[in-house]
């Protein structure tokens, strides 16, 4: 048998690789992983394993399956589909756009002004122990991680101004500004976890199959691109969540004879 001999050539070395690392409360500097650790650190922040407690709460979709209005795969659709584009493109979402510049240009009055507005648009009882608890959660976290702003800086300035603590979209905005999450990503990540979890919620209660939840998340893939676009292009006089039907739904979820979620 007749041996072929490949002519081999040098190996390029390979360039080394730069390394990005994490100040104290972890702000990528570096340039070789500050995309990925601002990935991984989104990820880490919409994760249904993040230990905040946000799986106990259902935003009164489950007094809307107690009373009839959602029932099945196309009614929840509809129902989600709606609370994106009059609820969370007119509210949560445009409001997290500016606490999270406003923390990055240490605007500490405009991150109280907003925490307050989002405060006085929760209409019901359960819907602002739901934003207060889980901003107090999130806010515990960040401070076992060391990632809680300190020392006289105006990001502490407004933390400490607000003496029952931050909601959670005002927290949620602290911690992607440290992530160095940009805006648009951290909408997207914060719609995709309210997404996440109200399928969770009727996977347990309505019951909804977990393909047809898969189902649900091709329909409004979409629609969460929308409700950002829409969320970032609203002028500050424009915002204002439209959603009665949700109102009520909490409302009357406060003093349904049985339940599994706590709003």
């Amino acid at each position: 048998m007749i041996m072929t001999m490949i002519p081999l050539t040098p190996m390029a070395t390979p360039m080394p690789t730069e390394r990005a690392t994490v100040s104290g409360q972890g702000v990528v500097t570096g340039q070789g992983g500050s995309d990925d650790l601002a990935l991984l650190g989104l990820l880490q922040l919409v994760s249904p394993a993040l230990p905040i407690g946000a799986f106990a709460f259902s935003q009164g979709l489950e007094s809307a399956f107690e009373l009839g209005w959602v029932s099945d795969e196309a009614s929840l659709g509809e129902w989600l589909e709606g609370v994106l584009e009059d609820g969370l493109s007119r509210c949560e979402l445009p409001v997290l756009a500016r606490l999270e510049a406003a923390w990055a240009s240490g605007d500490s009055e405009a991150v109280a002004e907003w925490d307050r507005w989002l405060a006085a648009n929760r209409e019901t009882a359960e819907l602002a122990a739901e934003d207060s608890r889980l901003g107090a959660s999130l806010s515990r976290l960040l401070g076992s991680l060391d990632l809680l702003p300190n020392g006289p800086s105006n990001a502490s300035a407004a933390m400490q101004a607000m003496p029952t603590g931050v909601g959670y979209v005002t927290a949620f905005a602290w911690t992607a500004h440290i992530r160095g999450v940009p805006v648009r990503q951290a909408l997207l990540g914060f719609a995709w976890a309210w997404l996440e979890n109200q399928l969770a919620v009727a996977c347990k209660a309505l019951p909804l199959g977990h393909t047809s939840a898969q189902r649900l998340v091709e329909q409004l893939r979409p629609v969460l691109v929308t409700a950002v676009d829409e969320a970032l292009a609203l002028a500050d006089d424009e915002l204002g969540p439209v959603l009665p039907g949700l109102a009520l739904a909490s409302a009357l979820h406060e003093t349904q004879y049985s339940r599994l979620f706590r709003s």
